[in-house]
């Protein structure tokens, strides 16, 4: 009970400081000289060195408190940065792929993607796969929070398209949506991308699993993680959008991934293509 008040302290006093730099009116009015007010894109919310770190604190705590809170989470990530972002554009600008990405900026959502046209693809492509993968974890690409923090535009985008991309690293690696995968894919995430919020998440989000689940995950997905991560290529230079045709085995073997172990998933895959399969019928049949 006494850790529980301490959480509902802890969760209460991270929202008051949410609300004083994010949501408060008076925000930009309040803030010290040597800060920049004005936004660099939109939905761009500057701050400085103090508030990143209230906020970078605030929504740690949160975070940890209520898993849940993607807002929260997205928050962490941006104000943990640091010097991650830098390097994970120059990865990107090192590759042809990196650099097209970061020239035409694509966006990853319901609009910008049809997925009716992805169920068109044959079995085995990754267009087909990603497809059939939002239908057996039951997931859209809309729940992806919009980067707020970050101050460079093009930094911005890079966390972005990771944040936007990270349904594409489930597909590929053949994991769903519970704690435990997505935990396996923050290690990859972090050994591959560096990013410090992957490590943060890696690092407490075992202590939301039982003694059973956290076993399997440091003996059996951590090391899958470590030298699968440590050995592929930089996923955030891969322009996914690009390869809907390409055979999904062939991208594994040309990015140096292989299979985790099997993991614990809520729908069959005998469901998931049947729905896959059931759109592509609707979809000809709407074209007819």
């Amino acid at each position: 009970m006494l850790t529980a008040l301490r959480a509902s302290r802890l969760q209460n006093t991270a929202k008051v400081a949410y609300k004083r730099i994010a949501i408060s009116p008076n925000h930009h009015a309040s803030r010290p000289r040597f800060s920049s007010t004005t936004p660099a894109y939109d939905g761009h919310i500057p701050l400085n060195w103090f508030e990143n770190t209230v906020m970078a604190v605030g929504s740690a705590v949160m975070s940890l408190a209520d898993p849940r809170r993607g807002d929260m989470i997205a928050a962490l990530g941006e104000t943990t940065a640091g010097p991650s972002l830098p390097r994970l554009r120059d990865v990107m600008l090192d590759t042809t792929e990196g650099r097209s990405i970061l020239k035409d900026r694509p966006r990853v959502n319901s609009s910008t993607i049809d997925m009716n046209e992805l169920a068109q693809y044959p079995e085995g492509t990754f267009g087909r796969a990603y497809v059939t993968w939002l239908e057996r974890c039951g997931v859209t690409p809309d729940t992806r929070e919009p980067v707020h923090y970050i101050d460079d535009p093009e930094l911005a985008y890079v966390m972005q398209r990771y944040r936007e991309c990270h349904d594409f690293y489930h597909c590929i690696c053949n994991l769903p949506v519970n704690v435990e995968s997505e935990l396996a894919l923050k290690y990859f995430e972090f050994v591959n991308l560096g990013l410090p919020v992957a490590a943060i998440s890696a690092a407490f989000g075992p202590l939301r699993l039982n003694s059973q689940k956290r076993a399997r995950l440091c003996s059996e997905y951590v090391p899958w993680a470590f030298r699968c991560g440590g050995s592929a290529r930089s996923l955030i230079t891969v322009y996914w959008e690009k390869r809907w045709d390409q055979n999904v085995e062939d991208m594994k073997k040309e990015f140096g991934i292989w299979d985790p172990p099997e993991a614990r998933w809520s729908r069959p895959l005998s469901e998931a293509k049947a729905a896959a399969a059931k759109r592509q019928q609707d979809n000809a049949s709407k074209n007819s």
